[in-house]
């Protein structure tokens, strides 16, 4: 029996108070852009994030996707992170669906990308290269054991792009765990870029749905792939009215767990076979490494204990998340010792 799932901060469930507001939304259609909830989460989205509008789609993978596709045609470029979510987690979507080509830029150990790198991968004007249009970055940086890139470290990105005729995404997926450990407001983070989507359904502790946000003509845009994928939800303020409720109540809850992933981490650190940097710990993200070969036996013996994480070769992630108290973390923790010290 599985007693704390720390595969995700996807796996959460809806507070009482989101279930409440699903059970008692008002709705409409919001193919018709009628659903009433709907509008609400989106101006809420992007008055949040400093934009002008917002739309709401399925996952934070359809959200890149269309926000990819409203700004690069086929043939066109986009230049992204050789470590980022979209190019390596998301089922080449982009590649197949837009017929875009990703370039991939070498990401340093914090998820950031050198502006001089962004500037030698755009491609000159030449009928043997794809037109470079788009720069897509990503914070907080998954593959970066959730590392939070700073309002600065944002600004010399985009100006990076920007100062070469690109239009800029962010995949903020994990914005509102950068925003509060930083202490910063969401918005300093997405001021210099043209386009973010954000998750509803990780931190923010919603059942279903991410937002994006940009320019009225943007939001047009992505509306309309979002309708050729085939993605028109009809009275989906059902879900939406969760997202009003994770917007007043889950983004300073933030804070628990990045305390919470740092508790872990410096437990973690002094278990035998097992290297984690606790400092490098700013979000609810924890990277480790482990023996070569040995993480999936890892993750199988702790599934034996009552403990859920994905498996792996010799890279293992531990995500803390809502509903998962001091208590089951320290459970999972004693959990993994043990399992570490028998297969040392």
């Amino acid at each position: 029996m599985i007693r704390v799932d720390l595969r995700s901060d996807t796996v959460t469930h809806p507070s009482p108070e989101m279930r409440r507001a699903m059970y008692e939304a008002e709705l409409g259609d919001d193919v018709y852009g009628d659903d009433p909830t709907v509008n609400r989460l989106q101006e809420r989205a992007a008055e949040l994030l400093g934009k002008e509008a917002g739309l709401f789609v399925s996952s934070g993978t359809q959200g890149n996707l269309v926000s990819v596709l409203a700004q690069a045609q086929r043939g066109d470029e986009v230049l992204v992170g050789d470590q980022c979510h979209i190019m390596n987690s998301e089922a080449g979507g982009t590649m197949v669906l837009g017929s875009v080509v990703l370039f991939p830029i070498k990401t340093d150990e914090f998820g950031f990308l050198e502006p001089r790198l962004i500037k030698a991968a755009i491609k000159p004007r030449d009928y043997h290269k794809p037109p470079t249009r788009l720069l897509a970055i990503e914070n907080t940086h998954n593959a970066s054991s959730g590392r939070a890139l700073t309002p600065e470290q944002m600004k010399f990105m985009a100006d990076a792009g920007h100062e070469n005729g690109l239009k800029v995404h962010l995949d903020g997926a994990r914005i509102f765990n950068a925003a509060v450990a930083l202490n910063v407001p969401a918005s300093s983070l997405t001021e210099h870029v043209d386009s973010t989507t954000f998750c509803l359904s990780k931190g923010l502790s919603c059942p279903i749905g991410s937002v994006v946000v940009g320019s009225k003509d943007f939001i047009y845009e992505a509306d309309r792939w979002r309708k050729m994928l085939g993605s028109g939800m009809r009275q989906v303020g059902v879900v939406a009215a969760a997202g009003l409720v994770a917007l007043d109540t889950m983004i300073d809850r933030l804070q628990e767990d990045h305390d919470d992933a740092r508790f872990m981490a410096s437990r973690m650190a002094e278990m035998k076979g097992i290297s984690v940097d606790p400092e490098r710990i700013q979000t609810n993200i924890i990277r480790f490494g482990v023996p070569s070969h040995k993480g999936n036996e890892i993750a199988a013996r702790l599934k034996d204990e009552g403990v859920h994480i994905n498996g792996g070769d010799s890279d293992l992630r531990i995500v803390a998340h809502y509903g998962v108290s001091r208590d089951d973390y320290d459970f999972a923790m004693k959990a993994l010792d043990r399992v570490m010290k028998a297969i040392a």
